[in-house]
């Protein structure tokens, strides 16, 4: 089985950062949208970026922001990969520069996905981030803490797909049981390894990254 790749979302500090390289995460998120816990300032993300091993991927998070904030802000931070969590459509996405911009477009985890559109006509989609429906009032795809039904989504399930990222109430407790269930990618997870909303906790990363490994190395 190939090996799981981890992203630790929601940083905010340079401790927190270097927690999740340490740990042998392969990515970090950098939240830019204001009405989250977890956002951060272009200076906050500066700071962060330059703290990072050379071989930890930040990726900057949005949701329905203008692409041209988008563009400037990836571009003055020399970030490649970009996350969507908001309803941003095809042509959104296609407007930034593929050459400049990889991007995770993330999707509530229904039975109504149209992944293989998104697939056929975005000229530059890397994966598809799978997150747990958000609740009616919610703004933000994800960000809940709750899981779904990761069986629905098995790699039969999922032929043809590209890259799938699984999040949604993810934790150390439970991402196992996930991998074996999803075989994802990618893990992605926040909530499930903070002390307090949008606080990080260091052990909590470290037993993250430490259970995914188990669970690659039992499969």
């Amino acid at each position: 089985m190939p090996r799981t790749r981890v992203k630790i979302c929601g940083i905010k500090d340079v401790d927190s950062a270097l927690a999740a390289s340490d740990a042998g995460a392969d990515a970090i998120g950098l939240v830019f949208v204001s009405k989250s816990p977890r956002c951060v300032t272009m200076e906050e993300a500066e700071k962060i970026i330059g703290a990072l091993g050379p071989f930890v991927e930040p990726v900057a998070l949005f949701c329905d922001a203008p692409t041209e904030r988008v563009i400037s802000m990836t571009h003055e931070l020399g970030i490649h990969t970009i996350q969507l969590h908001g309803n941003e459509p095809i042509s959104y996405v296609n407007y930034l520069e593929p050459s400049a911009h990889q991007v995770i477009k993330a999707m509530a985890a229904t039975t109504d996905l149209d992944v293989m559109l998104w697939l056929e006509q975005c000229a530059n989609l890397s994966a598809i981030l799978l997150d747990t429906p958000p609740a009616k009032d919610a703004t933000l795809t994800g960000g809940s803490g709750e899981t779904f039904d990761w069986s629905a989504f098995s790699p039969d399930a999922r032929h043809g797909w590209p890259a799938t990222i699984l999040a949604g109430g993810l934790n150390p407790a439970n991402v196992g049981d996930a991998i074996r269930a999803m075989r994802p990618y990618a893990v992605d997870v926040s909530s499930g390894v903070e002390a307090t909303r949008g606080v990080k906790d260091v052990q909590l990363i470290h037993d993250f990254c430490a259970a995914v490994r188990k669970a690659d190395e039992s499969s």
